[in-house]
């Protein structure tokens, strides 16, 4: 058991091996839909690639950040040559699965441009705001889409700098990395603070509004 479990491999198979087990009660108890159910597989990995990415920015911000003035000298290098960058990596793409996936299930829904796509996008300011589902539901798609842009194209690439991740930056003055630090860890407290309005925007509207 122990041998299992100590490969994450292993664990991660083990555990949509189960998911698909618990399928079982939807494949023989109710009629198969194929619409529904890619509805809901895109939706399910949505939130599964979701919880990686805001788990591992509440990971930055509320535990690895200030945490690491207390760490000793001699320890640091660890973090950031091995376990930052890893996380970045799972941080980064958890960020565009859930994009990806987002959009998958837009498709999915048949969100037409001008039924559904054109109202969120524009905060339903093409209906004249007559929608509030329309209302919220756009608030936390371009909420979660500034955070998706700060990840790669502020957070990311800056973390790149300041802990010259896969030797990109191996001249770059310490000055520079600490300007390069100071601003992914800026963009990410601001992540942090969107990622909760954001989320209620998410469930809300499914669940105050009873749309999507």
């Amino acid at each position: 058991m122990a041998a299992f479990f100590s490969n994450l491999r292993n664990t991660v198979i083990a555990a949509f091996v189960l998911a698909a087990l618990v399928s079982l009660i939807y494949w023989t108890n109710i009629a198969y839909d194929t619409d529904m159910f890619w509805r809901f597989i895109f939706r399910w990995l949505h939130v599964l690639s979701g919880i990686m990415w805001i788990g591992l920015l509440y990971y930055f911000n509320f535990v690895s950040t200030p945490t690491a003035p207390k760490i000793p000298g001699e320890l640091k290098p660890a973090l950031g040559k091995f376990i930052t960058p890893a996380a970045l990596w799972w941080f980064r793409w958890g960020a565009m699965f859930t994009l990806i996936f987002g959009l998958l299930l837009a498709w999915s829904n048949d969100w037409s441009l001008k039924n559904y796509l054109l109202p969120v996008i524009t905060i339903d300011a093409a209906e004249g705001f007559t929608n509030p589902a329309y209302i919220n539901m756009g608030i936390g798609v371009w909420l979660a889409i500034i955070m998706w842009f700060n990840v790669w194209f502020i957070i990311w690439p800056n973390q790149q700098k300041a802990l010259n991740i896969d030797n990109v930056y191996p001249d770059l003055a310490q000055p520079a990395k600490d300007a390069a630090a100071k601003t992914a860890g800026m963009f990410s407290r601001i992540n942090t603070m969107l990622s909760v309005p954001m989320l209620f925007c998410m469930i809300a509207t499914a669940h105050l509004y009873g749309a999507v």
